[in-house]
């Protein structure tokens, strides 16, 4: 299995990609340098209000691209209050139009989609808007929009159909809420929302809706952001409620009704404690679900090939090398089972698997050290271990934690938010104090966390960090002078620069 021998004739491709998103993309266009016969099979479910999409994936259409761009919305709005303090003087009042910015956004992702099918088309690959499913070995239907059905082989497969947003089962859920892929080409302003969940979607959406001027309020069944680094989720959690966000904790809705149709309308909410039987009620114009994404696995074939998933959360096991229990048939991306959901993950995953499937590479894909970046209001980006996991995987006496806050000079002058930035790393004592975790908690944390995510895949330790001369006068230069360590218990409040 060198991946050079010829298909043979039996087959229609060398490789079929079932997903058109970032990772099936990728895979595919990279399977194309080496003069293979590719095909990509890619189709949109529509949303329960009937919303779809172009070619691209949830990232593209209905996830990152059009979630940063909102999020960038929010942040002018509060750089034109901070203006005022720099000299900026405007008397008109300052008003946001939700229509002009989704059909901005819409109108550049549009421009992404066409982009994303010259490609294929320049690279050979081919295209079809169709519904993937196996019915046999080595085997697959695909159903256009039409219900035109055709058969297709192929020598192998790549699975990359991702995850789609989890609805409540609750009356009225489906009828009368939005998911995230409604949000962002919504038609009109969403008024007062209540938002769902507690999820980093749940979050961000939350954050750049108030940053807009809505009256938001976020339902949370339990924590904030699990699975995350805690002692961050909470402080993310204290900023939003400060900046007027309202958090209702411990309930889950029941029952949604609609009082009034409208563009937006009007709905109730009805939600019960986690904790007991106590239930309240809520009257808002826009509900949004974010309560977690199902995997898009239970209804491609799967159980017609023989592929295992994990049957309660759909998730598809694989090996080192995104190999599934069926040796011709591989997976990536948020489909696959305790692996990091992240576009840039499935693109590198996808990638290196084809660059060993043809091109003799021996590289796996790294799923450790990959930064990540929470776009909150108060952006938090992540690389490595939390320190929760740290603590159970190397133990509490074997971890020093060196943590600090920090006042961006930009919000001094404006005098707002002081000692809400916060630096973190974590450190394995027994390792010459290696950097196993590195958390940051301010403006462009994305920006400073993948900077340090090339140090810590390098191996940094402590002591070259501290011997690393900052710049100045800018956030991430408080990682080369941490020295307060957590338990320690002193003060790491800061006066100034």
């Amino acid at each position: 299995m060198n991946g050079h021998m010829p298909v043979p004739r039996a087959y229609d491709y060398d490789l079929i990609v079932i997903g058109g998103g970032s990772g099936g993309l990728a895979a595919a266009k990279e399977a194309a340098k080496y003069e293979k016969k590719v095909m990509v099979l890619d189709f949109v479910t529509p949303t329960p209000l009937g919303n779809s999409w172009g070619l691209g994936g949830t990232c593209v259409n209905v996830g990152c691209i059009p979630k940063k761009l909102m999020h960038q919305a929010a942040l002018l709005g509060q750089a034109l209050q901070d203006s005022r303090k720099f000299g900026w003087q405007f008397t008109e009042e300052v008003k946001h139009n939700w229509m002009t910015m989704t059909e901005s956004v819409q109108n550049y992702i549009g421009s992404l989609n066409w982009g994303y099918r010259v490609a294929l088309r320049e690279k050979k690959v081919t295209y079809e808007n169709a519904y993937g499913e196996f019915v046999g070995p080595h085997t697959v239907k695909a159903t256009n929009k039409r219900g035109v059905e055709k058969l297709y082989t192929a020598e192998r497969f790549l699975i990359a159909t991702g995850e789609r947003p989890r609805y409540l089962g609750i009356p009225g859920d489906k009828e009368y809420c939005i998911s995230s892929d409604d949000l962002f080409s919504l038609p009109y302003c969403p008024g007062k929302t209540l938002v769902v969940g507690a999820s980093y979607v749940a979050l961000e959406c939350a954050g750049f809706l108030a940053g807009l001027g809505l009256d938001v309020t976020v339902m949370v069944r339990s924590i904030l952001l699990r699975g995350f680094d805690q002692d961050i989720a909470n402080k993310i959690g204290e900023y939003m409620e400060e900046h007027g966000i309202n958090f209702i904790r411990e309930f889950v809705p029941i029952k949604v009704e609609q009082i009034e149709e409208g563009v937006p309308g009007r709905l109730k909410v009805i939600a019960k404690s986690t904790k007991g039987n106590q239930i309240i009620e809520g009257e808002y114009n826009t509900v949004l679900l974010a309560i977690g994404r199902d995997a898009c696995t239970r209804k491609i074939g799967l159980d017609k090939v023989g592929v295992k998933i994990n049957e309660k959360t759909g998730k598809i096991p694989v090996n080192d090398e995104e190999q599934t229990n069926v040796p011709y048939i591989y997976a990536i991306g948020d489909i696959l089972q305790d692996k990091l959901e992240l576009t840039p993950v499935a693109i590198q995953a996808g990638r290196l698997l084809v660059q060993r499937l043809y091109a003799g590479a021996t590289s796996k894909c790294d799923y450790v050290n990959v930064p990540t970046t929470v776009f909150t209001p108060l952006e938090y980006g992540a690389c490595g271990y939390s320190e929760e996991t740290a603590v159970e995987k190397f133990g509490e006496e074997n971890i020093e934690v060196y943590h600090s806050h920090f006042w961006p000079l930009e919000w001094t002058v404006p005098s707002r938010d002081n000692n809400k930035c916060y630096a973190k790393i974590i450190c394995n004592i027994q390792d010459n104090e290696r950097v196993i975790g590195f958390h940051v908690l301010g403006p462009n944390a994305g920006e400073v966390t993948q900077g340090f995510a090339a140090a810590i895949k390098c191996g940094m330790t402590k002591e070259q960090l501290d011997s690393t001369i900052g710049i100045h006068p800018v956030c991430a230069e408080i990682f080369t002078t941490l020295s307060v360590t957590k338990r320690s218990g002193e003060n790491i409040l800061q006066a100034g620069c």
